[in-house]
């Protein structure tokens, strides 16, 4: 994404206005959930410090939205990138079955699978039966970081900006985004998911800030809450990783799961279930590396596309048995204590 500078600025200047007297995203979590820390997954996503201006240098977030203007004229724009995710390999013969994050992402079920998501790809996430979850159990793993480095403007910030299909061209003319880029039809994309309906028996949000998942998440499921990410020591290439001892199920079915999507600044694809078991899984690896994972199994796949990924990957028909998968670094659950 070319030419932000102006754009970028711009709406530093909107965010300075509209949040003066605000709460910062991270305070007003603290002040609505104050016995529920903050996952990694939206630390990273956050900055004490949200606007700094130092010199020629302007930060939003935590690499989010950069600008950088060099003597030699030069100008930095990030606005964003790829998701990161798990990919998995639990010991079938031929090679290791990888499913993209995107285009059509795998964790929005009306979808079924693409062509281009069954391939050797790092940047992934795949489904697993829960029956796999005991100790012992080994599975070949790569945790990838994420290279979406997108965060959360404040919420007057980012209610200020249009986010809808109909309002497409707004967003591009916000960002200088050209209508036929790559990144169009990224923008496209998560407009196009966001507003789909939900399947049956789940609801759907997208959150555009933190404040408005932290509302959507407590409208479900109260303020007595624990909020889990997946933590990994030590960023790493595939290898063999053995379930430890200590798996343990969070609380009961009921959960909101929020999955970050691709998009100028922090956007969560939220939806809320009755039907999802949450599990903390510790995993060793061969290396020594040490990772608290989140799994999160879905006990009524019924309603899903019959053509989901799920279903091809695991050989199983809609609603026959859980299916479920690893949270990859950048998602979140929302869990009842």
């Amino acid at each position: 994404m070319e030419n932000l500078l102006l754009p970028i600025f711009a709406l530093l200047t909107l965010a300075v206005v509209a949040t003066h007297g605000a709460l910062p995203p991270e305070v007003y979590w603290k002040s609505v959930l104050p016995n529920t820390p903050i996952p990694k997954a939206v630390t990273d996503v956050l900055h004490p410090d949200w606007v700094e201006e130092k010199s020629t240098a302007v930060n939003v977030g935590k690499g989010g939205v950069n600008v950088h203007t060099g003597r030699g004229g030069g100008t930095n724009v990030n606005v964003g990138g790829k998701g990161g995710g798990v990919s998995v390999n639990t010991g079938h013969k031929g090679k290791p079955v990888y499913v993209r994050v995107g285009p059509k992402s795998p964790f929005n079920y009306r979808y079924a699978a693409t062509e281009t998501q069954l391939h050797d790809d790092t940047t992934v996430a795949l489904f697993f039966k829960e029956n796999d979850l005991h100790y012992g159990t080994k599975m070949d793993l790569h945790f990838t970081p994420s290279s979406n480095q997108a965060t959360f403007l404040p919420r007057q910030v980012a209610d200020s900006i249009p986010f809808s299909s109909s309002k497409v061209d707004d967003v591009f003319t916000k960002f200088s985004i050209k209508p036929e880029s790559e990144e169009a039809n990224v923008v496209k994309n998560t407009l196009s998911e966001c507003e789909e309906t939900s399947i049956k028996g789940e609801e759907k949000y997208c959150a555009t800030s933190l404040e408005s998942m932290v509302d959507f998440s407590t409208s479900k499921l109260g303020k007595n809450l624990v909020v889990l990410s997946t933590e990994v020591d030590q960023e790493t290439g595939l290898q063999q990783y053995t379930i430890a001892p200590g798996v343990k199920k969070i609380s009961g079915d009921k959960a909101v799961v929020c999955h970050k999507q691709n998009y100028p600044y922090a956007v969560f694809y939220c939806h809320k279930t009755e039907t999802t078991r949450t599990y903390s899984v510790p995993l060793e690896g061969a290396n020594g590396i040490r990772v608290k994972a989140v799994a999160v199994c879905h006990t009524d796949t019924s309603q899903w596309n019959p053509k989901h990924l799920a279903f091809q990957v695991l050989k199983v028909k809609p609603g026959t048995v859980p299916v479920c998968h690893f949270l990859p670094e950048d998602h979140v659950v929302w869990v009842q204590k």
